[in-house]
């Protein structure tokens, strides 16, 4: 199976596994429990903790809580920032995640700004100066790179324009890590990852902060674990997998996008009038997302799924729901396009030879699609 859909999920890496049952074994004791094992088990959760902080050099943090992924940590940043501040506004980039949108949307209402993005799915910063400027503003959220298009959100600035009208950033770095060098993330008030999306467990994940700036912050209440600062038994086997396939991610050097930019250059060849969204900036590695000539995506999908590939229409939870993608009506693409969008996404594995297999690929499904519509036995245009 050839899988192009890293952005929804990853395998659990190896040195994950490994560390998850050597926790289980060995430290399945309550880390709040006041026994010699359960101490054990709290010095071993802490060390999680400061290992992982340690990752965020560029990054104004002090305190990491461990949560059940991103959407929980964006919901609990949100719903606080609302709180502490119910007479200020909140802005939002127009193509984040909906663990972001729709949280935002609930909580501050029609206090709510939204930030628009160019035709490249950048967030615009005269925009963002503009919905600043008057003040009142206590939350600006601008994710780190789009978990559709793989655009690279331009943060330093983003941060440098909430610090000076005194809003906090929330960066959701769900798609960065295991992309991007986490020493290379700016600067930015709260900072959020998952580790399925870098082969870490699903249903662990953590929240980065200036615990000093933000000391009144709870993210759920009903005990005193992660310092009074996230009720709930720590899932330590489950932390001990995402510090361990982050080192595997962080030492994954072959972040070229050759691979990625020649995959493209052979479907612009092969298949002319497809949109590649995005290009012509800063994207990561391994996405692309593209609006094929004809035909809707789905079709697409499930002939590349009888080929044995994996891709997506966009952000899964989207997907799932049928809903075509708001990340491309932000960028000013119409419905007919976002009908024929695919989303690919590969992983650390993926060899060139992979992304040139899922070009001839699609340039068959083409032909067989045309076929089709032409009444045409697709047998006697395709190769042998």
């Amino acid at each position: 199976m050839y899988y192009f859909d890293a952005n929804a999920t990853t395998p659990l890496h190896p040195d994950a596994r490994e560390a998850w049952l050597h926790a289980s074994e060995t430290l399945w004791q309550n880390p709040g429990a006041p026994t010699a094992p359960g101490t054990r088990a709290h010095a071993f959760l802490e060390e999680c903790r400061q290992r992982l902080l340690t990752k965020f050099n560029g990054t104004d943090t002090s305190t990491v809580v461990f949560t059940s992924g991103a959407t929980e940590a964006n919901n609990a940043v949100i719903a606080s920032e609302a709180r502490r501040f119910p007479g200020m506004a909140a802005i939002v980039s127009a193509v984040e995640h909906s663990s972001v949108l729709e949280p935002a949307c609930w909580h501050f209402g029609s206090r709510l700004k939204s930030l628009p993005v160019d035709a490249l799915g950048v967030v615009r910063l005269d925009a963002l100066e503009k919905l600043l400027a008057p003040g009142g503003v206590a939350l600006v959220g601008v994710m780190a790179v789009n978990n559709e298009t793989g655009v690279i959100q331009p943060l330093a600035q983003v941060n440098a324009l909430a610090k000076r009208y005194g809003a906090r950033l929330l960066c959701d770095a769900t798609q960065w890590f295991g992309k991007m060098p986490a020493r290379a993330l700016p600067s930015c008030d709260y900072l959020v990852g998952s580790a399925h999306k870098f082969g870490g467990p699903k249903g662990v994940g953590f929240l980065a902060f200036n615990a000093c700036e933000n000391s009144i912050f709870s993210a759920q209440r009903g005990g005193g674990q992660e310092k009074g600062i996230r009720a709930g038994t720590e899932n330590l086997p489950g932390i001990a997998a995402m510090l361990a396939a982050f080192d595997s991610a962080e030492n994954f050097t072959a972040t070229t996008t050759k691979a990625r930019e020649a995959f493209e250059e052979e479907i612009l060849c092969r298949l002319p009038g497809t949109l590649i969204h995005g290009r012509g900036t800063l994207r990561v590695w391994n996405t692309v997302m593209l609006s094929m000539p004809d035909h809707g995506n789905l079709r697409w999908l499930k002939r590349l799924e009888r080929r044995g590939f994996i891709a997506s229409t966009g952000s899964a939870c989207s997907a799932a729901s049928g809903k075509l993608s708001h990340v491309l009506a932000a960028m000013g693409c119409g419905d007919a396009l976002a009908r024929r969008a695919l989303r690919i996404s590969a992983l650390p594995a993926t060899t060139p030879g992979d992304w040139l297999a899922l070009a001839h690929a699609l340039e068959n499904i083409s032909r067989e699609l045309e076929a089709d519509a032409s009444g045409t036995s697709a047998h006697a245009i395709l190769p042998s």
